[in-house]
């Protein structure tokens, strides 16, 4: 069959729009579009004991994300900052619940492990208690530290030589001990019969060997208890802090990590699990 001139002037006017199109990237070849490159490689994190949680969700988002793996070593921030400056820890980034943790690893003396730390989010420290103890109405009535000094109350809390988290709870007794004259608190926070591993208070709760114990409230919502505020303290909050670490062995990694997390999807997580967001994002350069 014979094409007349119009129709192959037609085929032609399609064919240049087709090369125009490629040309331009309005038509792809390849990848569909939205598509996300993979990719491997593990991001070594240590984290503070009461981001468990929050990490378990953040390694499998950003697994499907990006590709890579998280390993994750949780221990309380001060035990953690230890490890680095002992160097029985290693890895790429650090996510502490102390400032105080970050500027234990910065300068010469201790190693120059990090030169700026971000401050992301906080969450108050709580009273933690277990809903069928016989001490839970008046928790729920009484202000916690007239309860925690009953008799038979059985109270946990961290060792604040390992966890910043063990800091708070002293500075709570002993504040509203002094404050309000209460011998009694004084000696709750002397005593190391009432000391317990972070990870094992949600427990020990739960199992009811604990009336209560210290804790941060997202690490209570964690475990499904309710809690207490501390009524007649002030400022006692983890404050979060993400940095990547000198030597990391996974630098790449490492910083897709930290990007990804400060950003729209990691924070949509930590805010969902109760991390109360910084805005704007502090970063605190080392001294």
């Amino acid at each position: 069959m014979k094409t007349t001139l119009k129709q192959q002037l037609h085929r032609l006017a399609l064919t240049s729009s087709v090369v125009v199109l490629l040309a331009t990237g309005a038509v792809s070849s390849s990848s569909p579009a939205g598509a996300t490159t993979k990719h491997t490689g593990t991001v070594e994190v240590l984290s503070c004991g009461s981001f468990s949680n929050v990490m378990t969700l953040l390694e499998a988002a950003f697994k499907k994300d990006t590709g890579y793996t998280i390993q994750d070593t949780s221990e309380g921030s001060s035990a953690i900052a230890s490890g680095i400056v002992a160097k029985t820890l290693q890895g790429d980034v650090f996510i502490s619940a102390s400032t105080a943790a970050d500027t234990s690893i910065e300068g010469a003396a201790n190693g120059n492990w990090i030169s700026s730390y971000t401050l992301f989010g906080s969450s108050p420290d709580v009273l933690a208690y277990n809903p069928r103890s016989s001490f839970a109405s008046a928790l729920k009535k009484r202000p916690w530290y007239n309860v925690v000094r009953s008799s038979g109350f059985e109270l946990g809390r961290t060792d604040p030589t390992v966890d910043p988290g063990g800091v708070l709870d002293v500075d709570a007794l002993d504040g509203i001990g002094y404050a309000y004259n209460i011998p009694n608190l004084l000696t709750i926070a002397a005593s190391t019969g009432n000391v317990y591993t972070e990870d094992a208070i949600p427990g020990l709760i739960q199992s009811g060997q604990l009336d209560a114990g210290f804790m941060y409230a997202i690490s209570a919502d964690a475990a499904n208890l309710p809690y207490a505020p501390l009524t007649g303290t002030k400022n006692l909050n983890g404050k979060y802090t993400v940095a990547t670490l000198k030597g990391a062995p996974d630098p790449a990694p490492a910083a897709a990590f930290v990007k990804w997390m400060l950003a729209k999807q990691g924070q949509a997580i930590l805010i969902k699990q109760g991390i109360v967001p910084v805005s704007p994002f502090k970063v605190v350069r080392a001294s």
